[in-house]
């Protein structure tokens, strides 16, 4: 059987920054008519708990980093830790369904920032997103995946 990773808020796990989920049964449904396992995943939850403070990606010259909005620390190294430990303990994933607009799990819908705060892309990739597509893993926010699919 394939499997897809899915952002775990989508399955309806409340993990989301404040401990609700974004629940999206038509997706799981698609996907599971689809042949796949689902395999969910949420590198934030994971690394700092839920409820949580929100981030944003930001642009440093070195790259994207997830910054604290409370505290202005850099959280991207447990979530990138987390991606690359969850891939490699997956490495059989086929597809990769992210929640829009997350700092870690948006395919290409990531709100990035410069280091004034303003925005500079409503396009960016998210960290762990950016891990599954690095490792040529197929890639897609999850509103993009039920409009390809119907």
């Amino acid at each position: 059987m394939k499997k897809a990773a899915v952002s775990a808020c989508l399955t309806g796990e409340r993990c989301r920054y404040d401990a609700t989920d974004n629940a999206m049964p038509d997706l799981l449904s698609r996907l599971k008519e689809r042949g796949y396992e689902i395999v969910p995943f949420c590198p934030e939850d994971f690394a700092f708990g839920s409820p949580r403070p929100t981030m944003d990606l930001v642009a440093y010259p070195q790259g994207l980093r997830a910054i604290s909005n409370r505290t202005g620390e850099d959280l991207s190294e447990p979530v990138m830790s987390y991606a690359k430990s969850f891939f490699d303990r997956h490495s059989d994933i086929a597809l990769f369904v992210g929640k829009d607009r997350s700092p870690s799990c948006g395919v290409c819908t990531a709100k990035c920032y410069d280091q004034d705060k303003k925005l500079v892309s409503a396009n960016a990739t998210g960290l762990m997103a950016a891990e599954a597509k690095r490792r040529g893993v197929e890639s897609v926010d999850a509103e993009a995946y039920l409009k390809r699919e119907s």
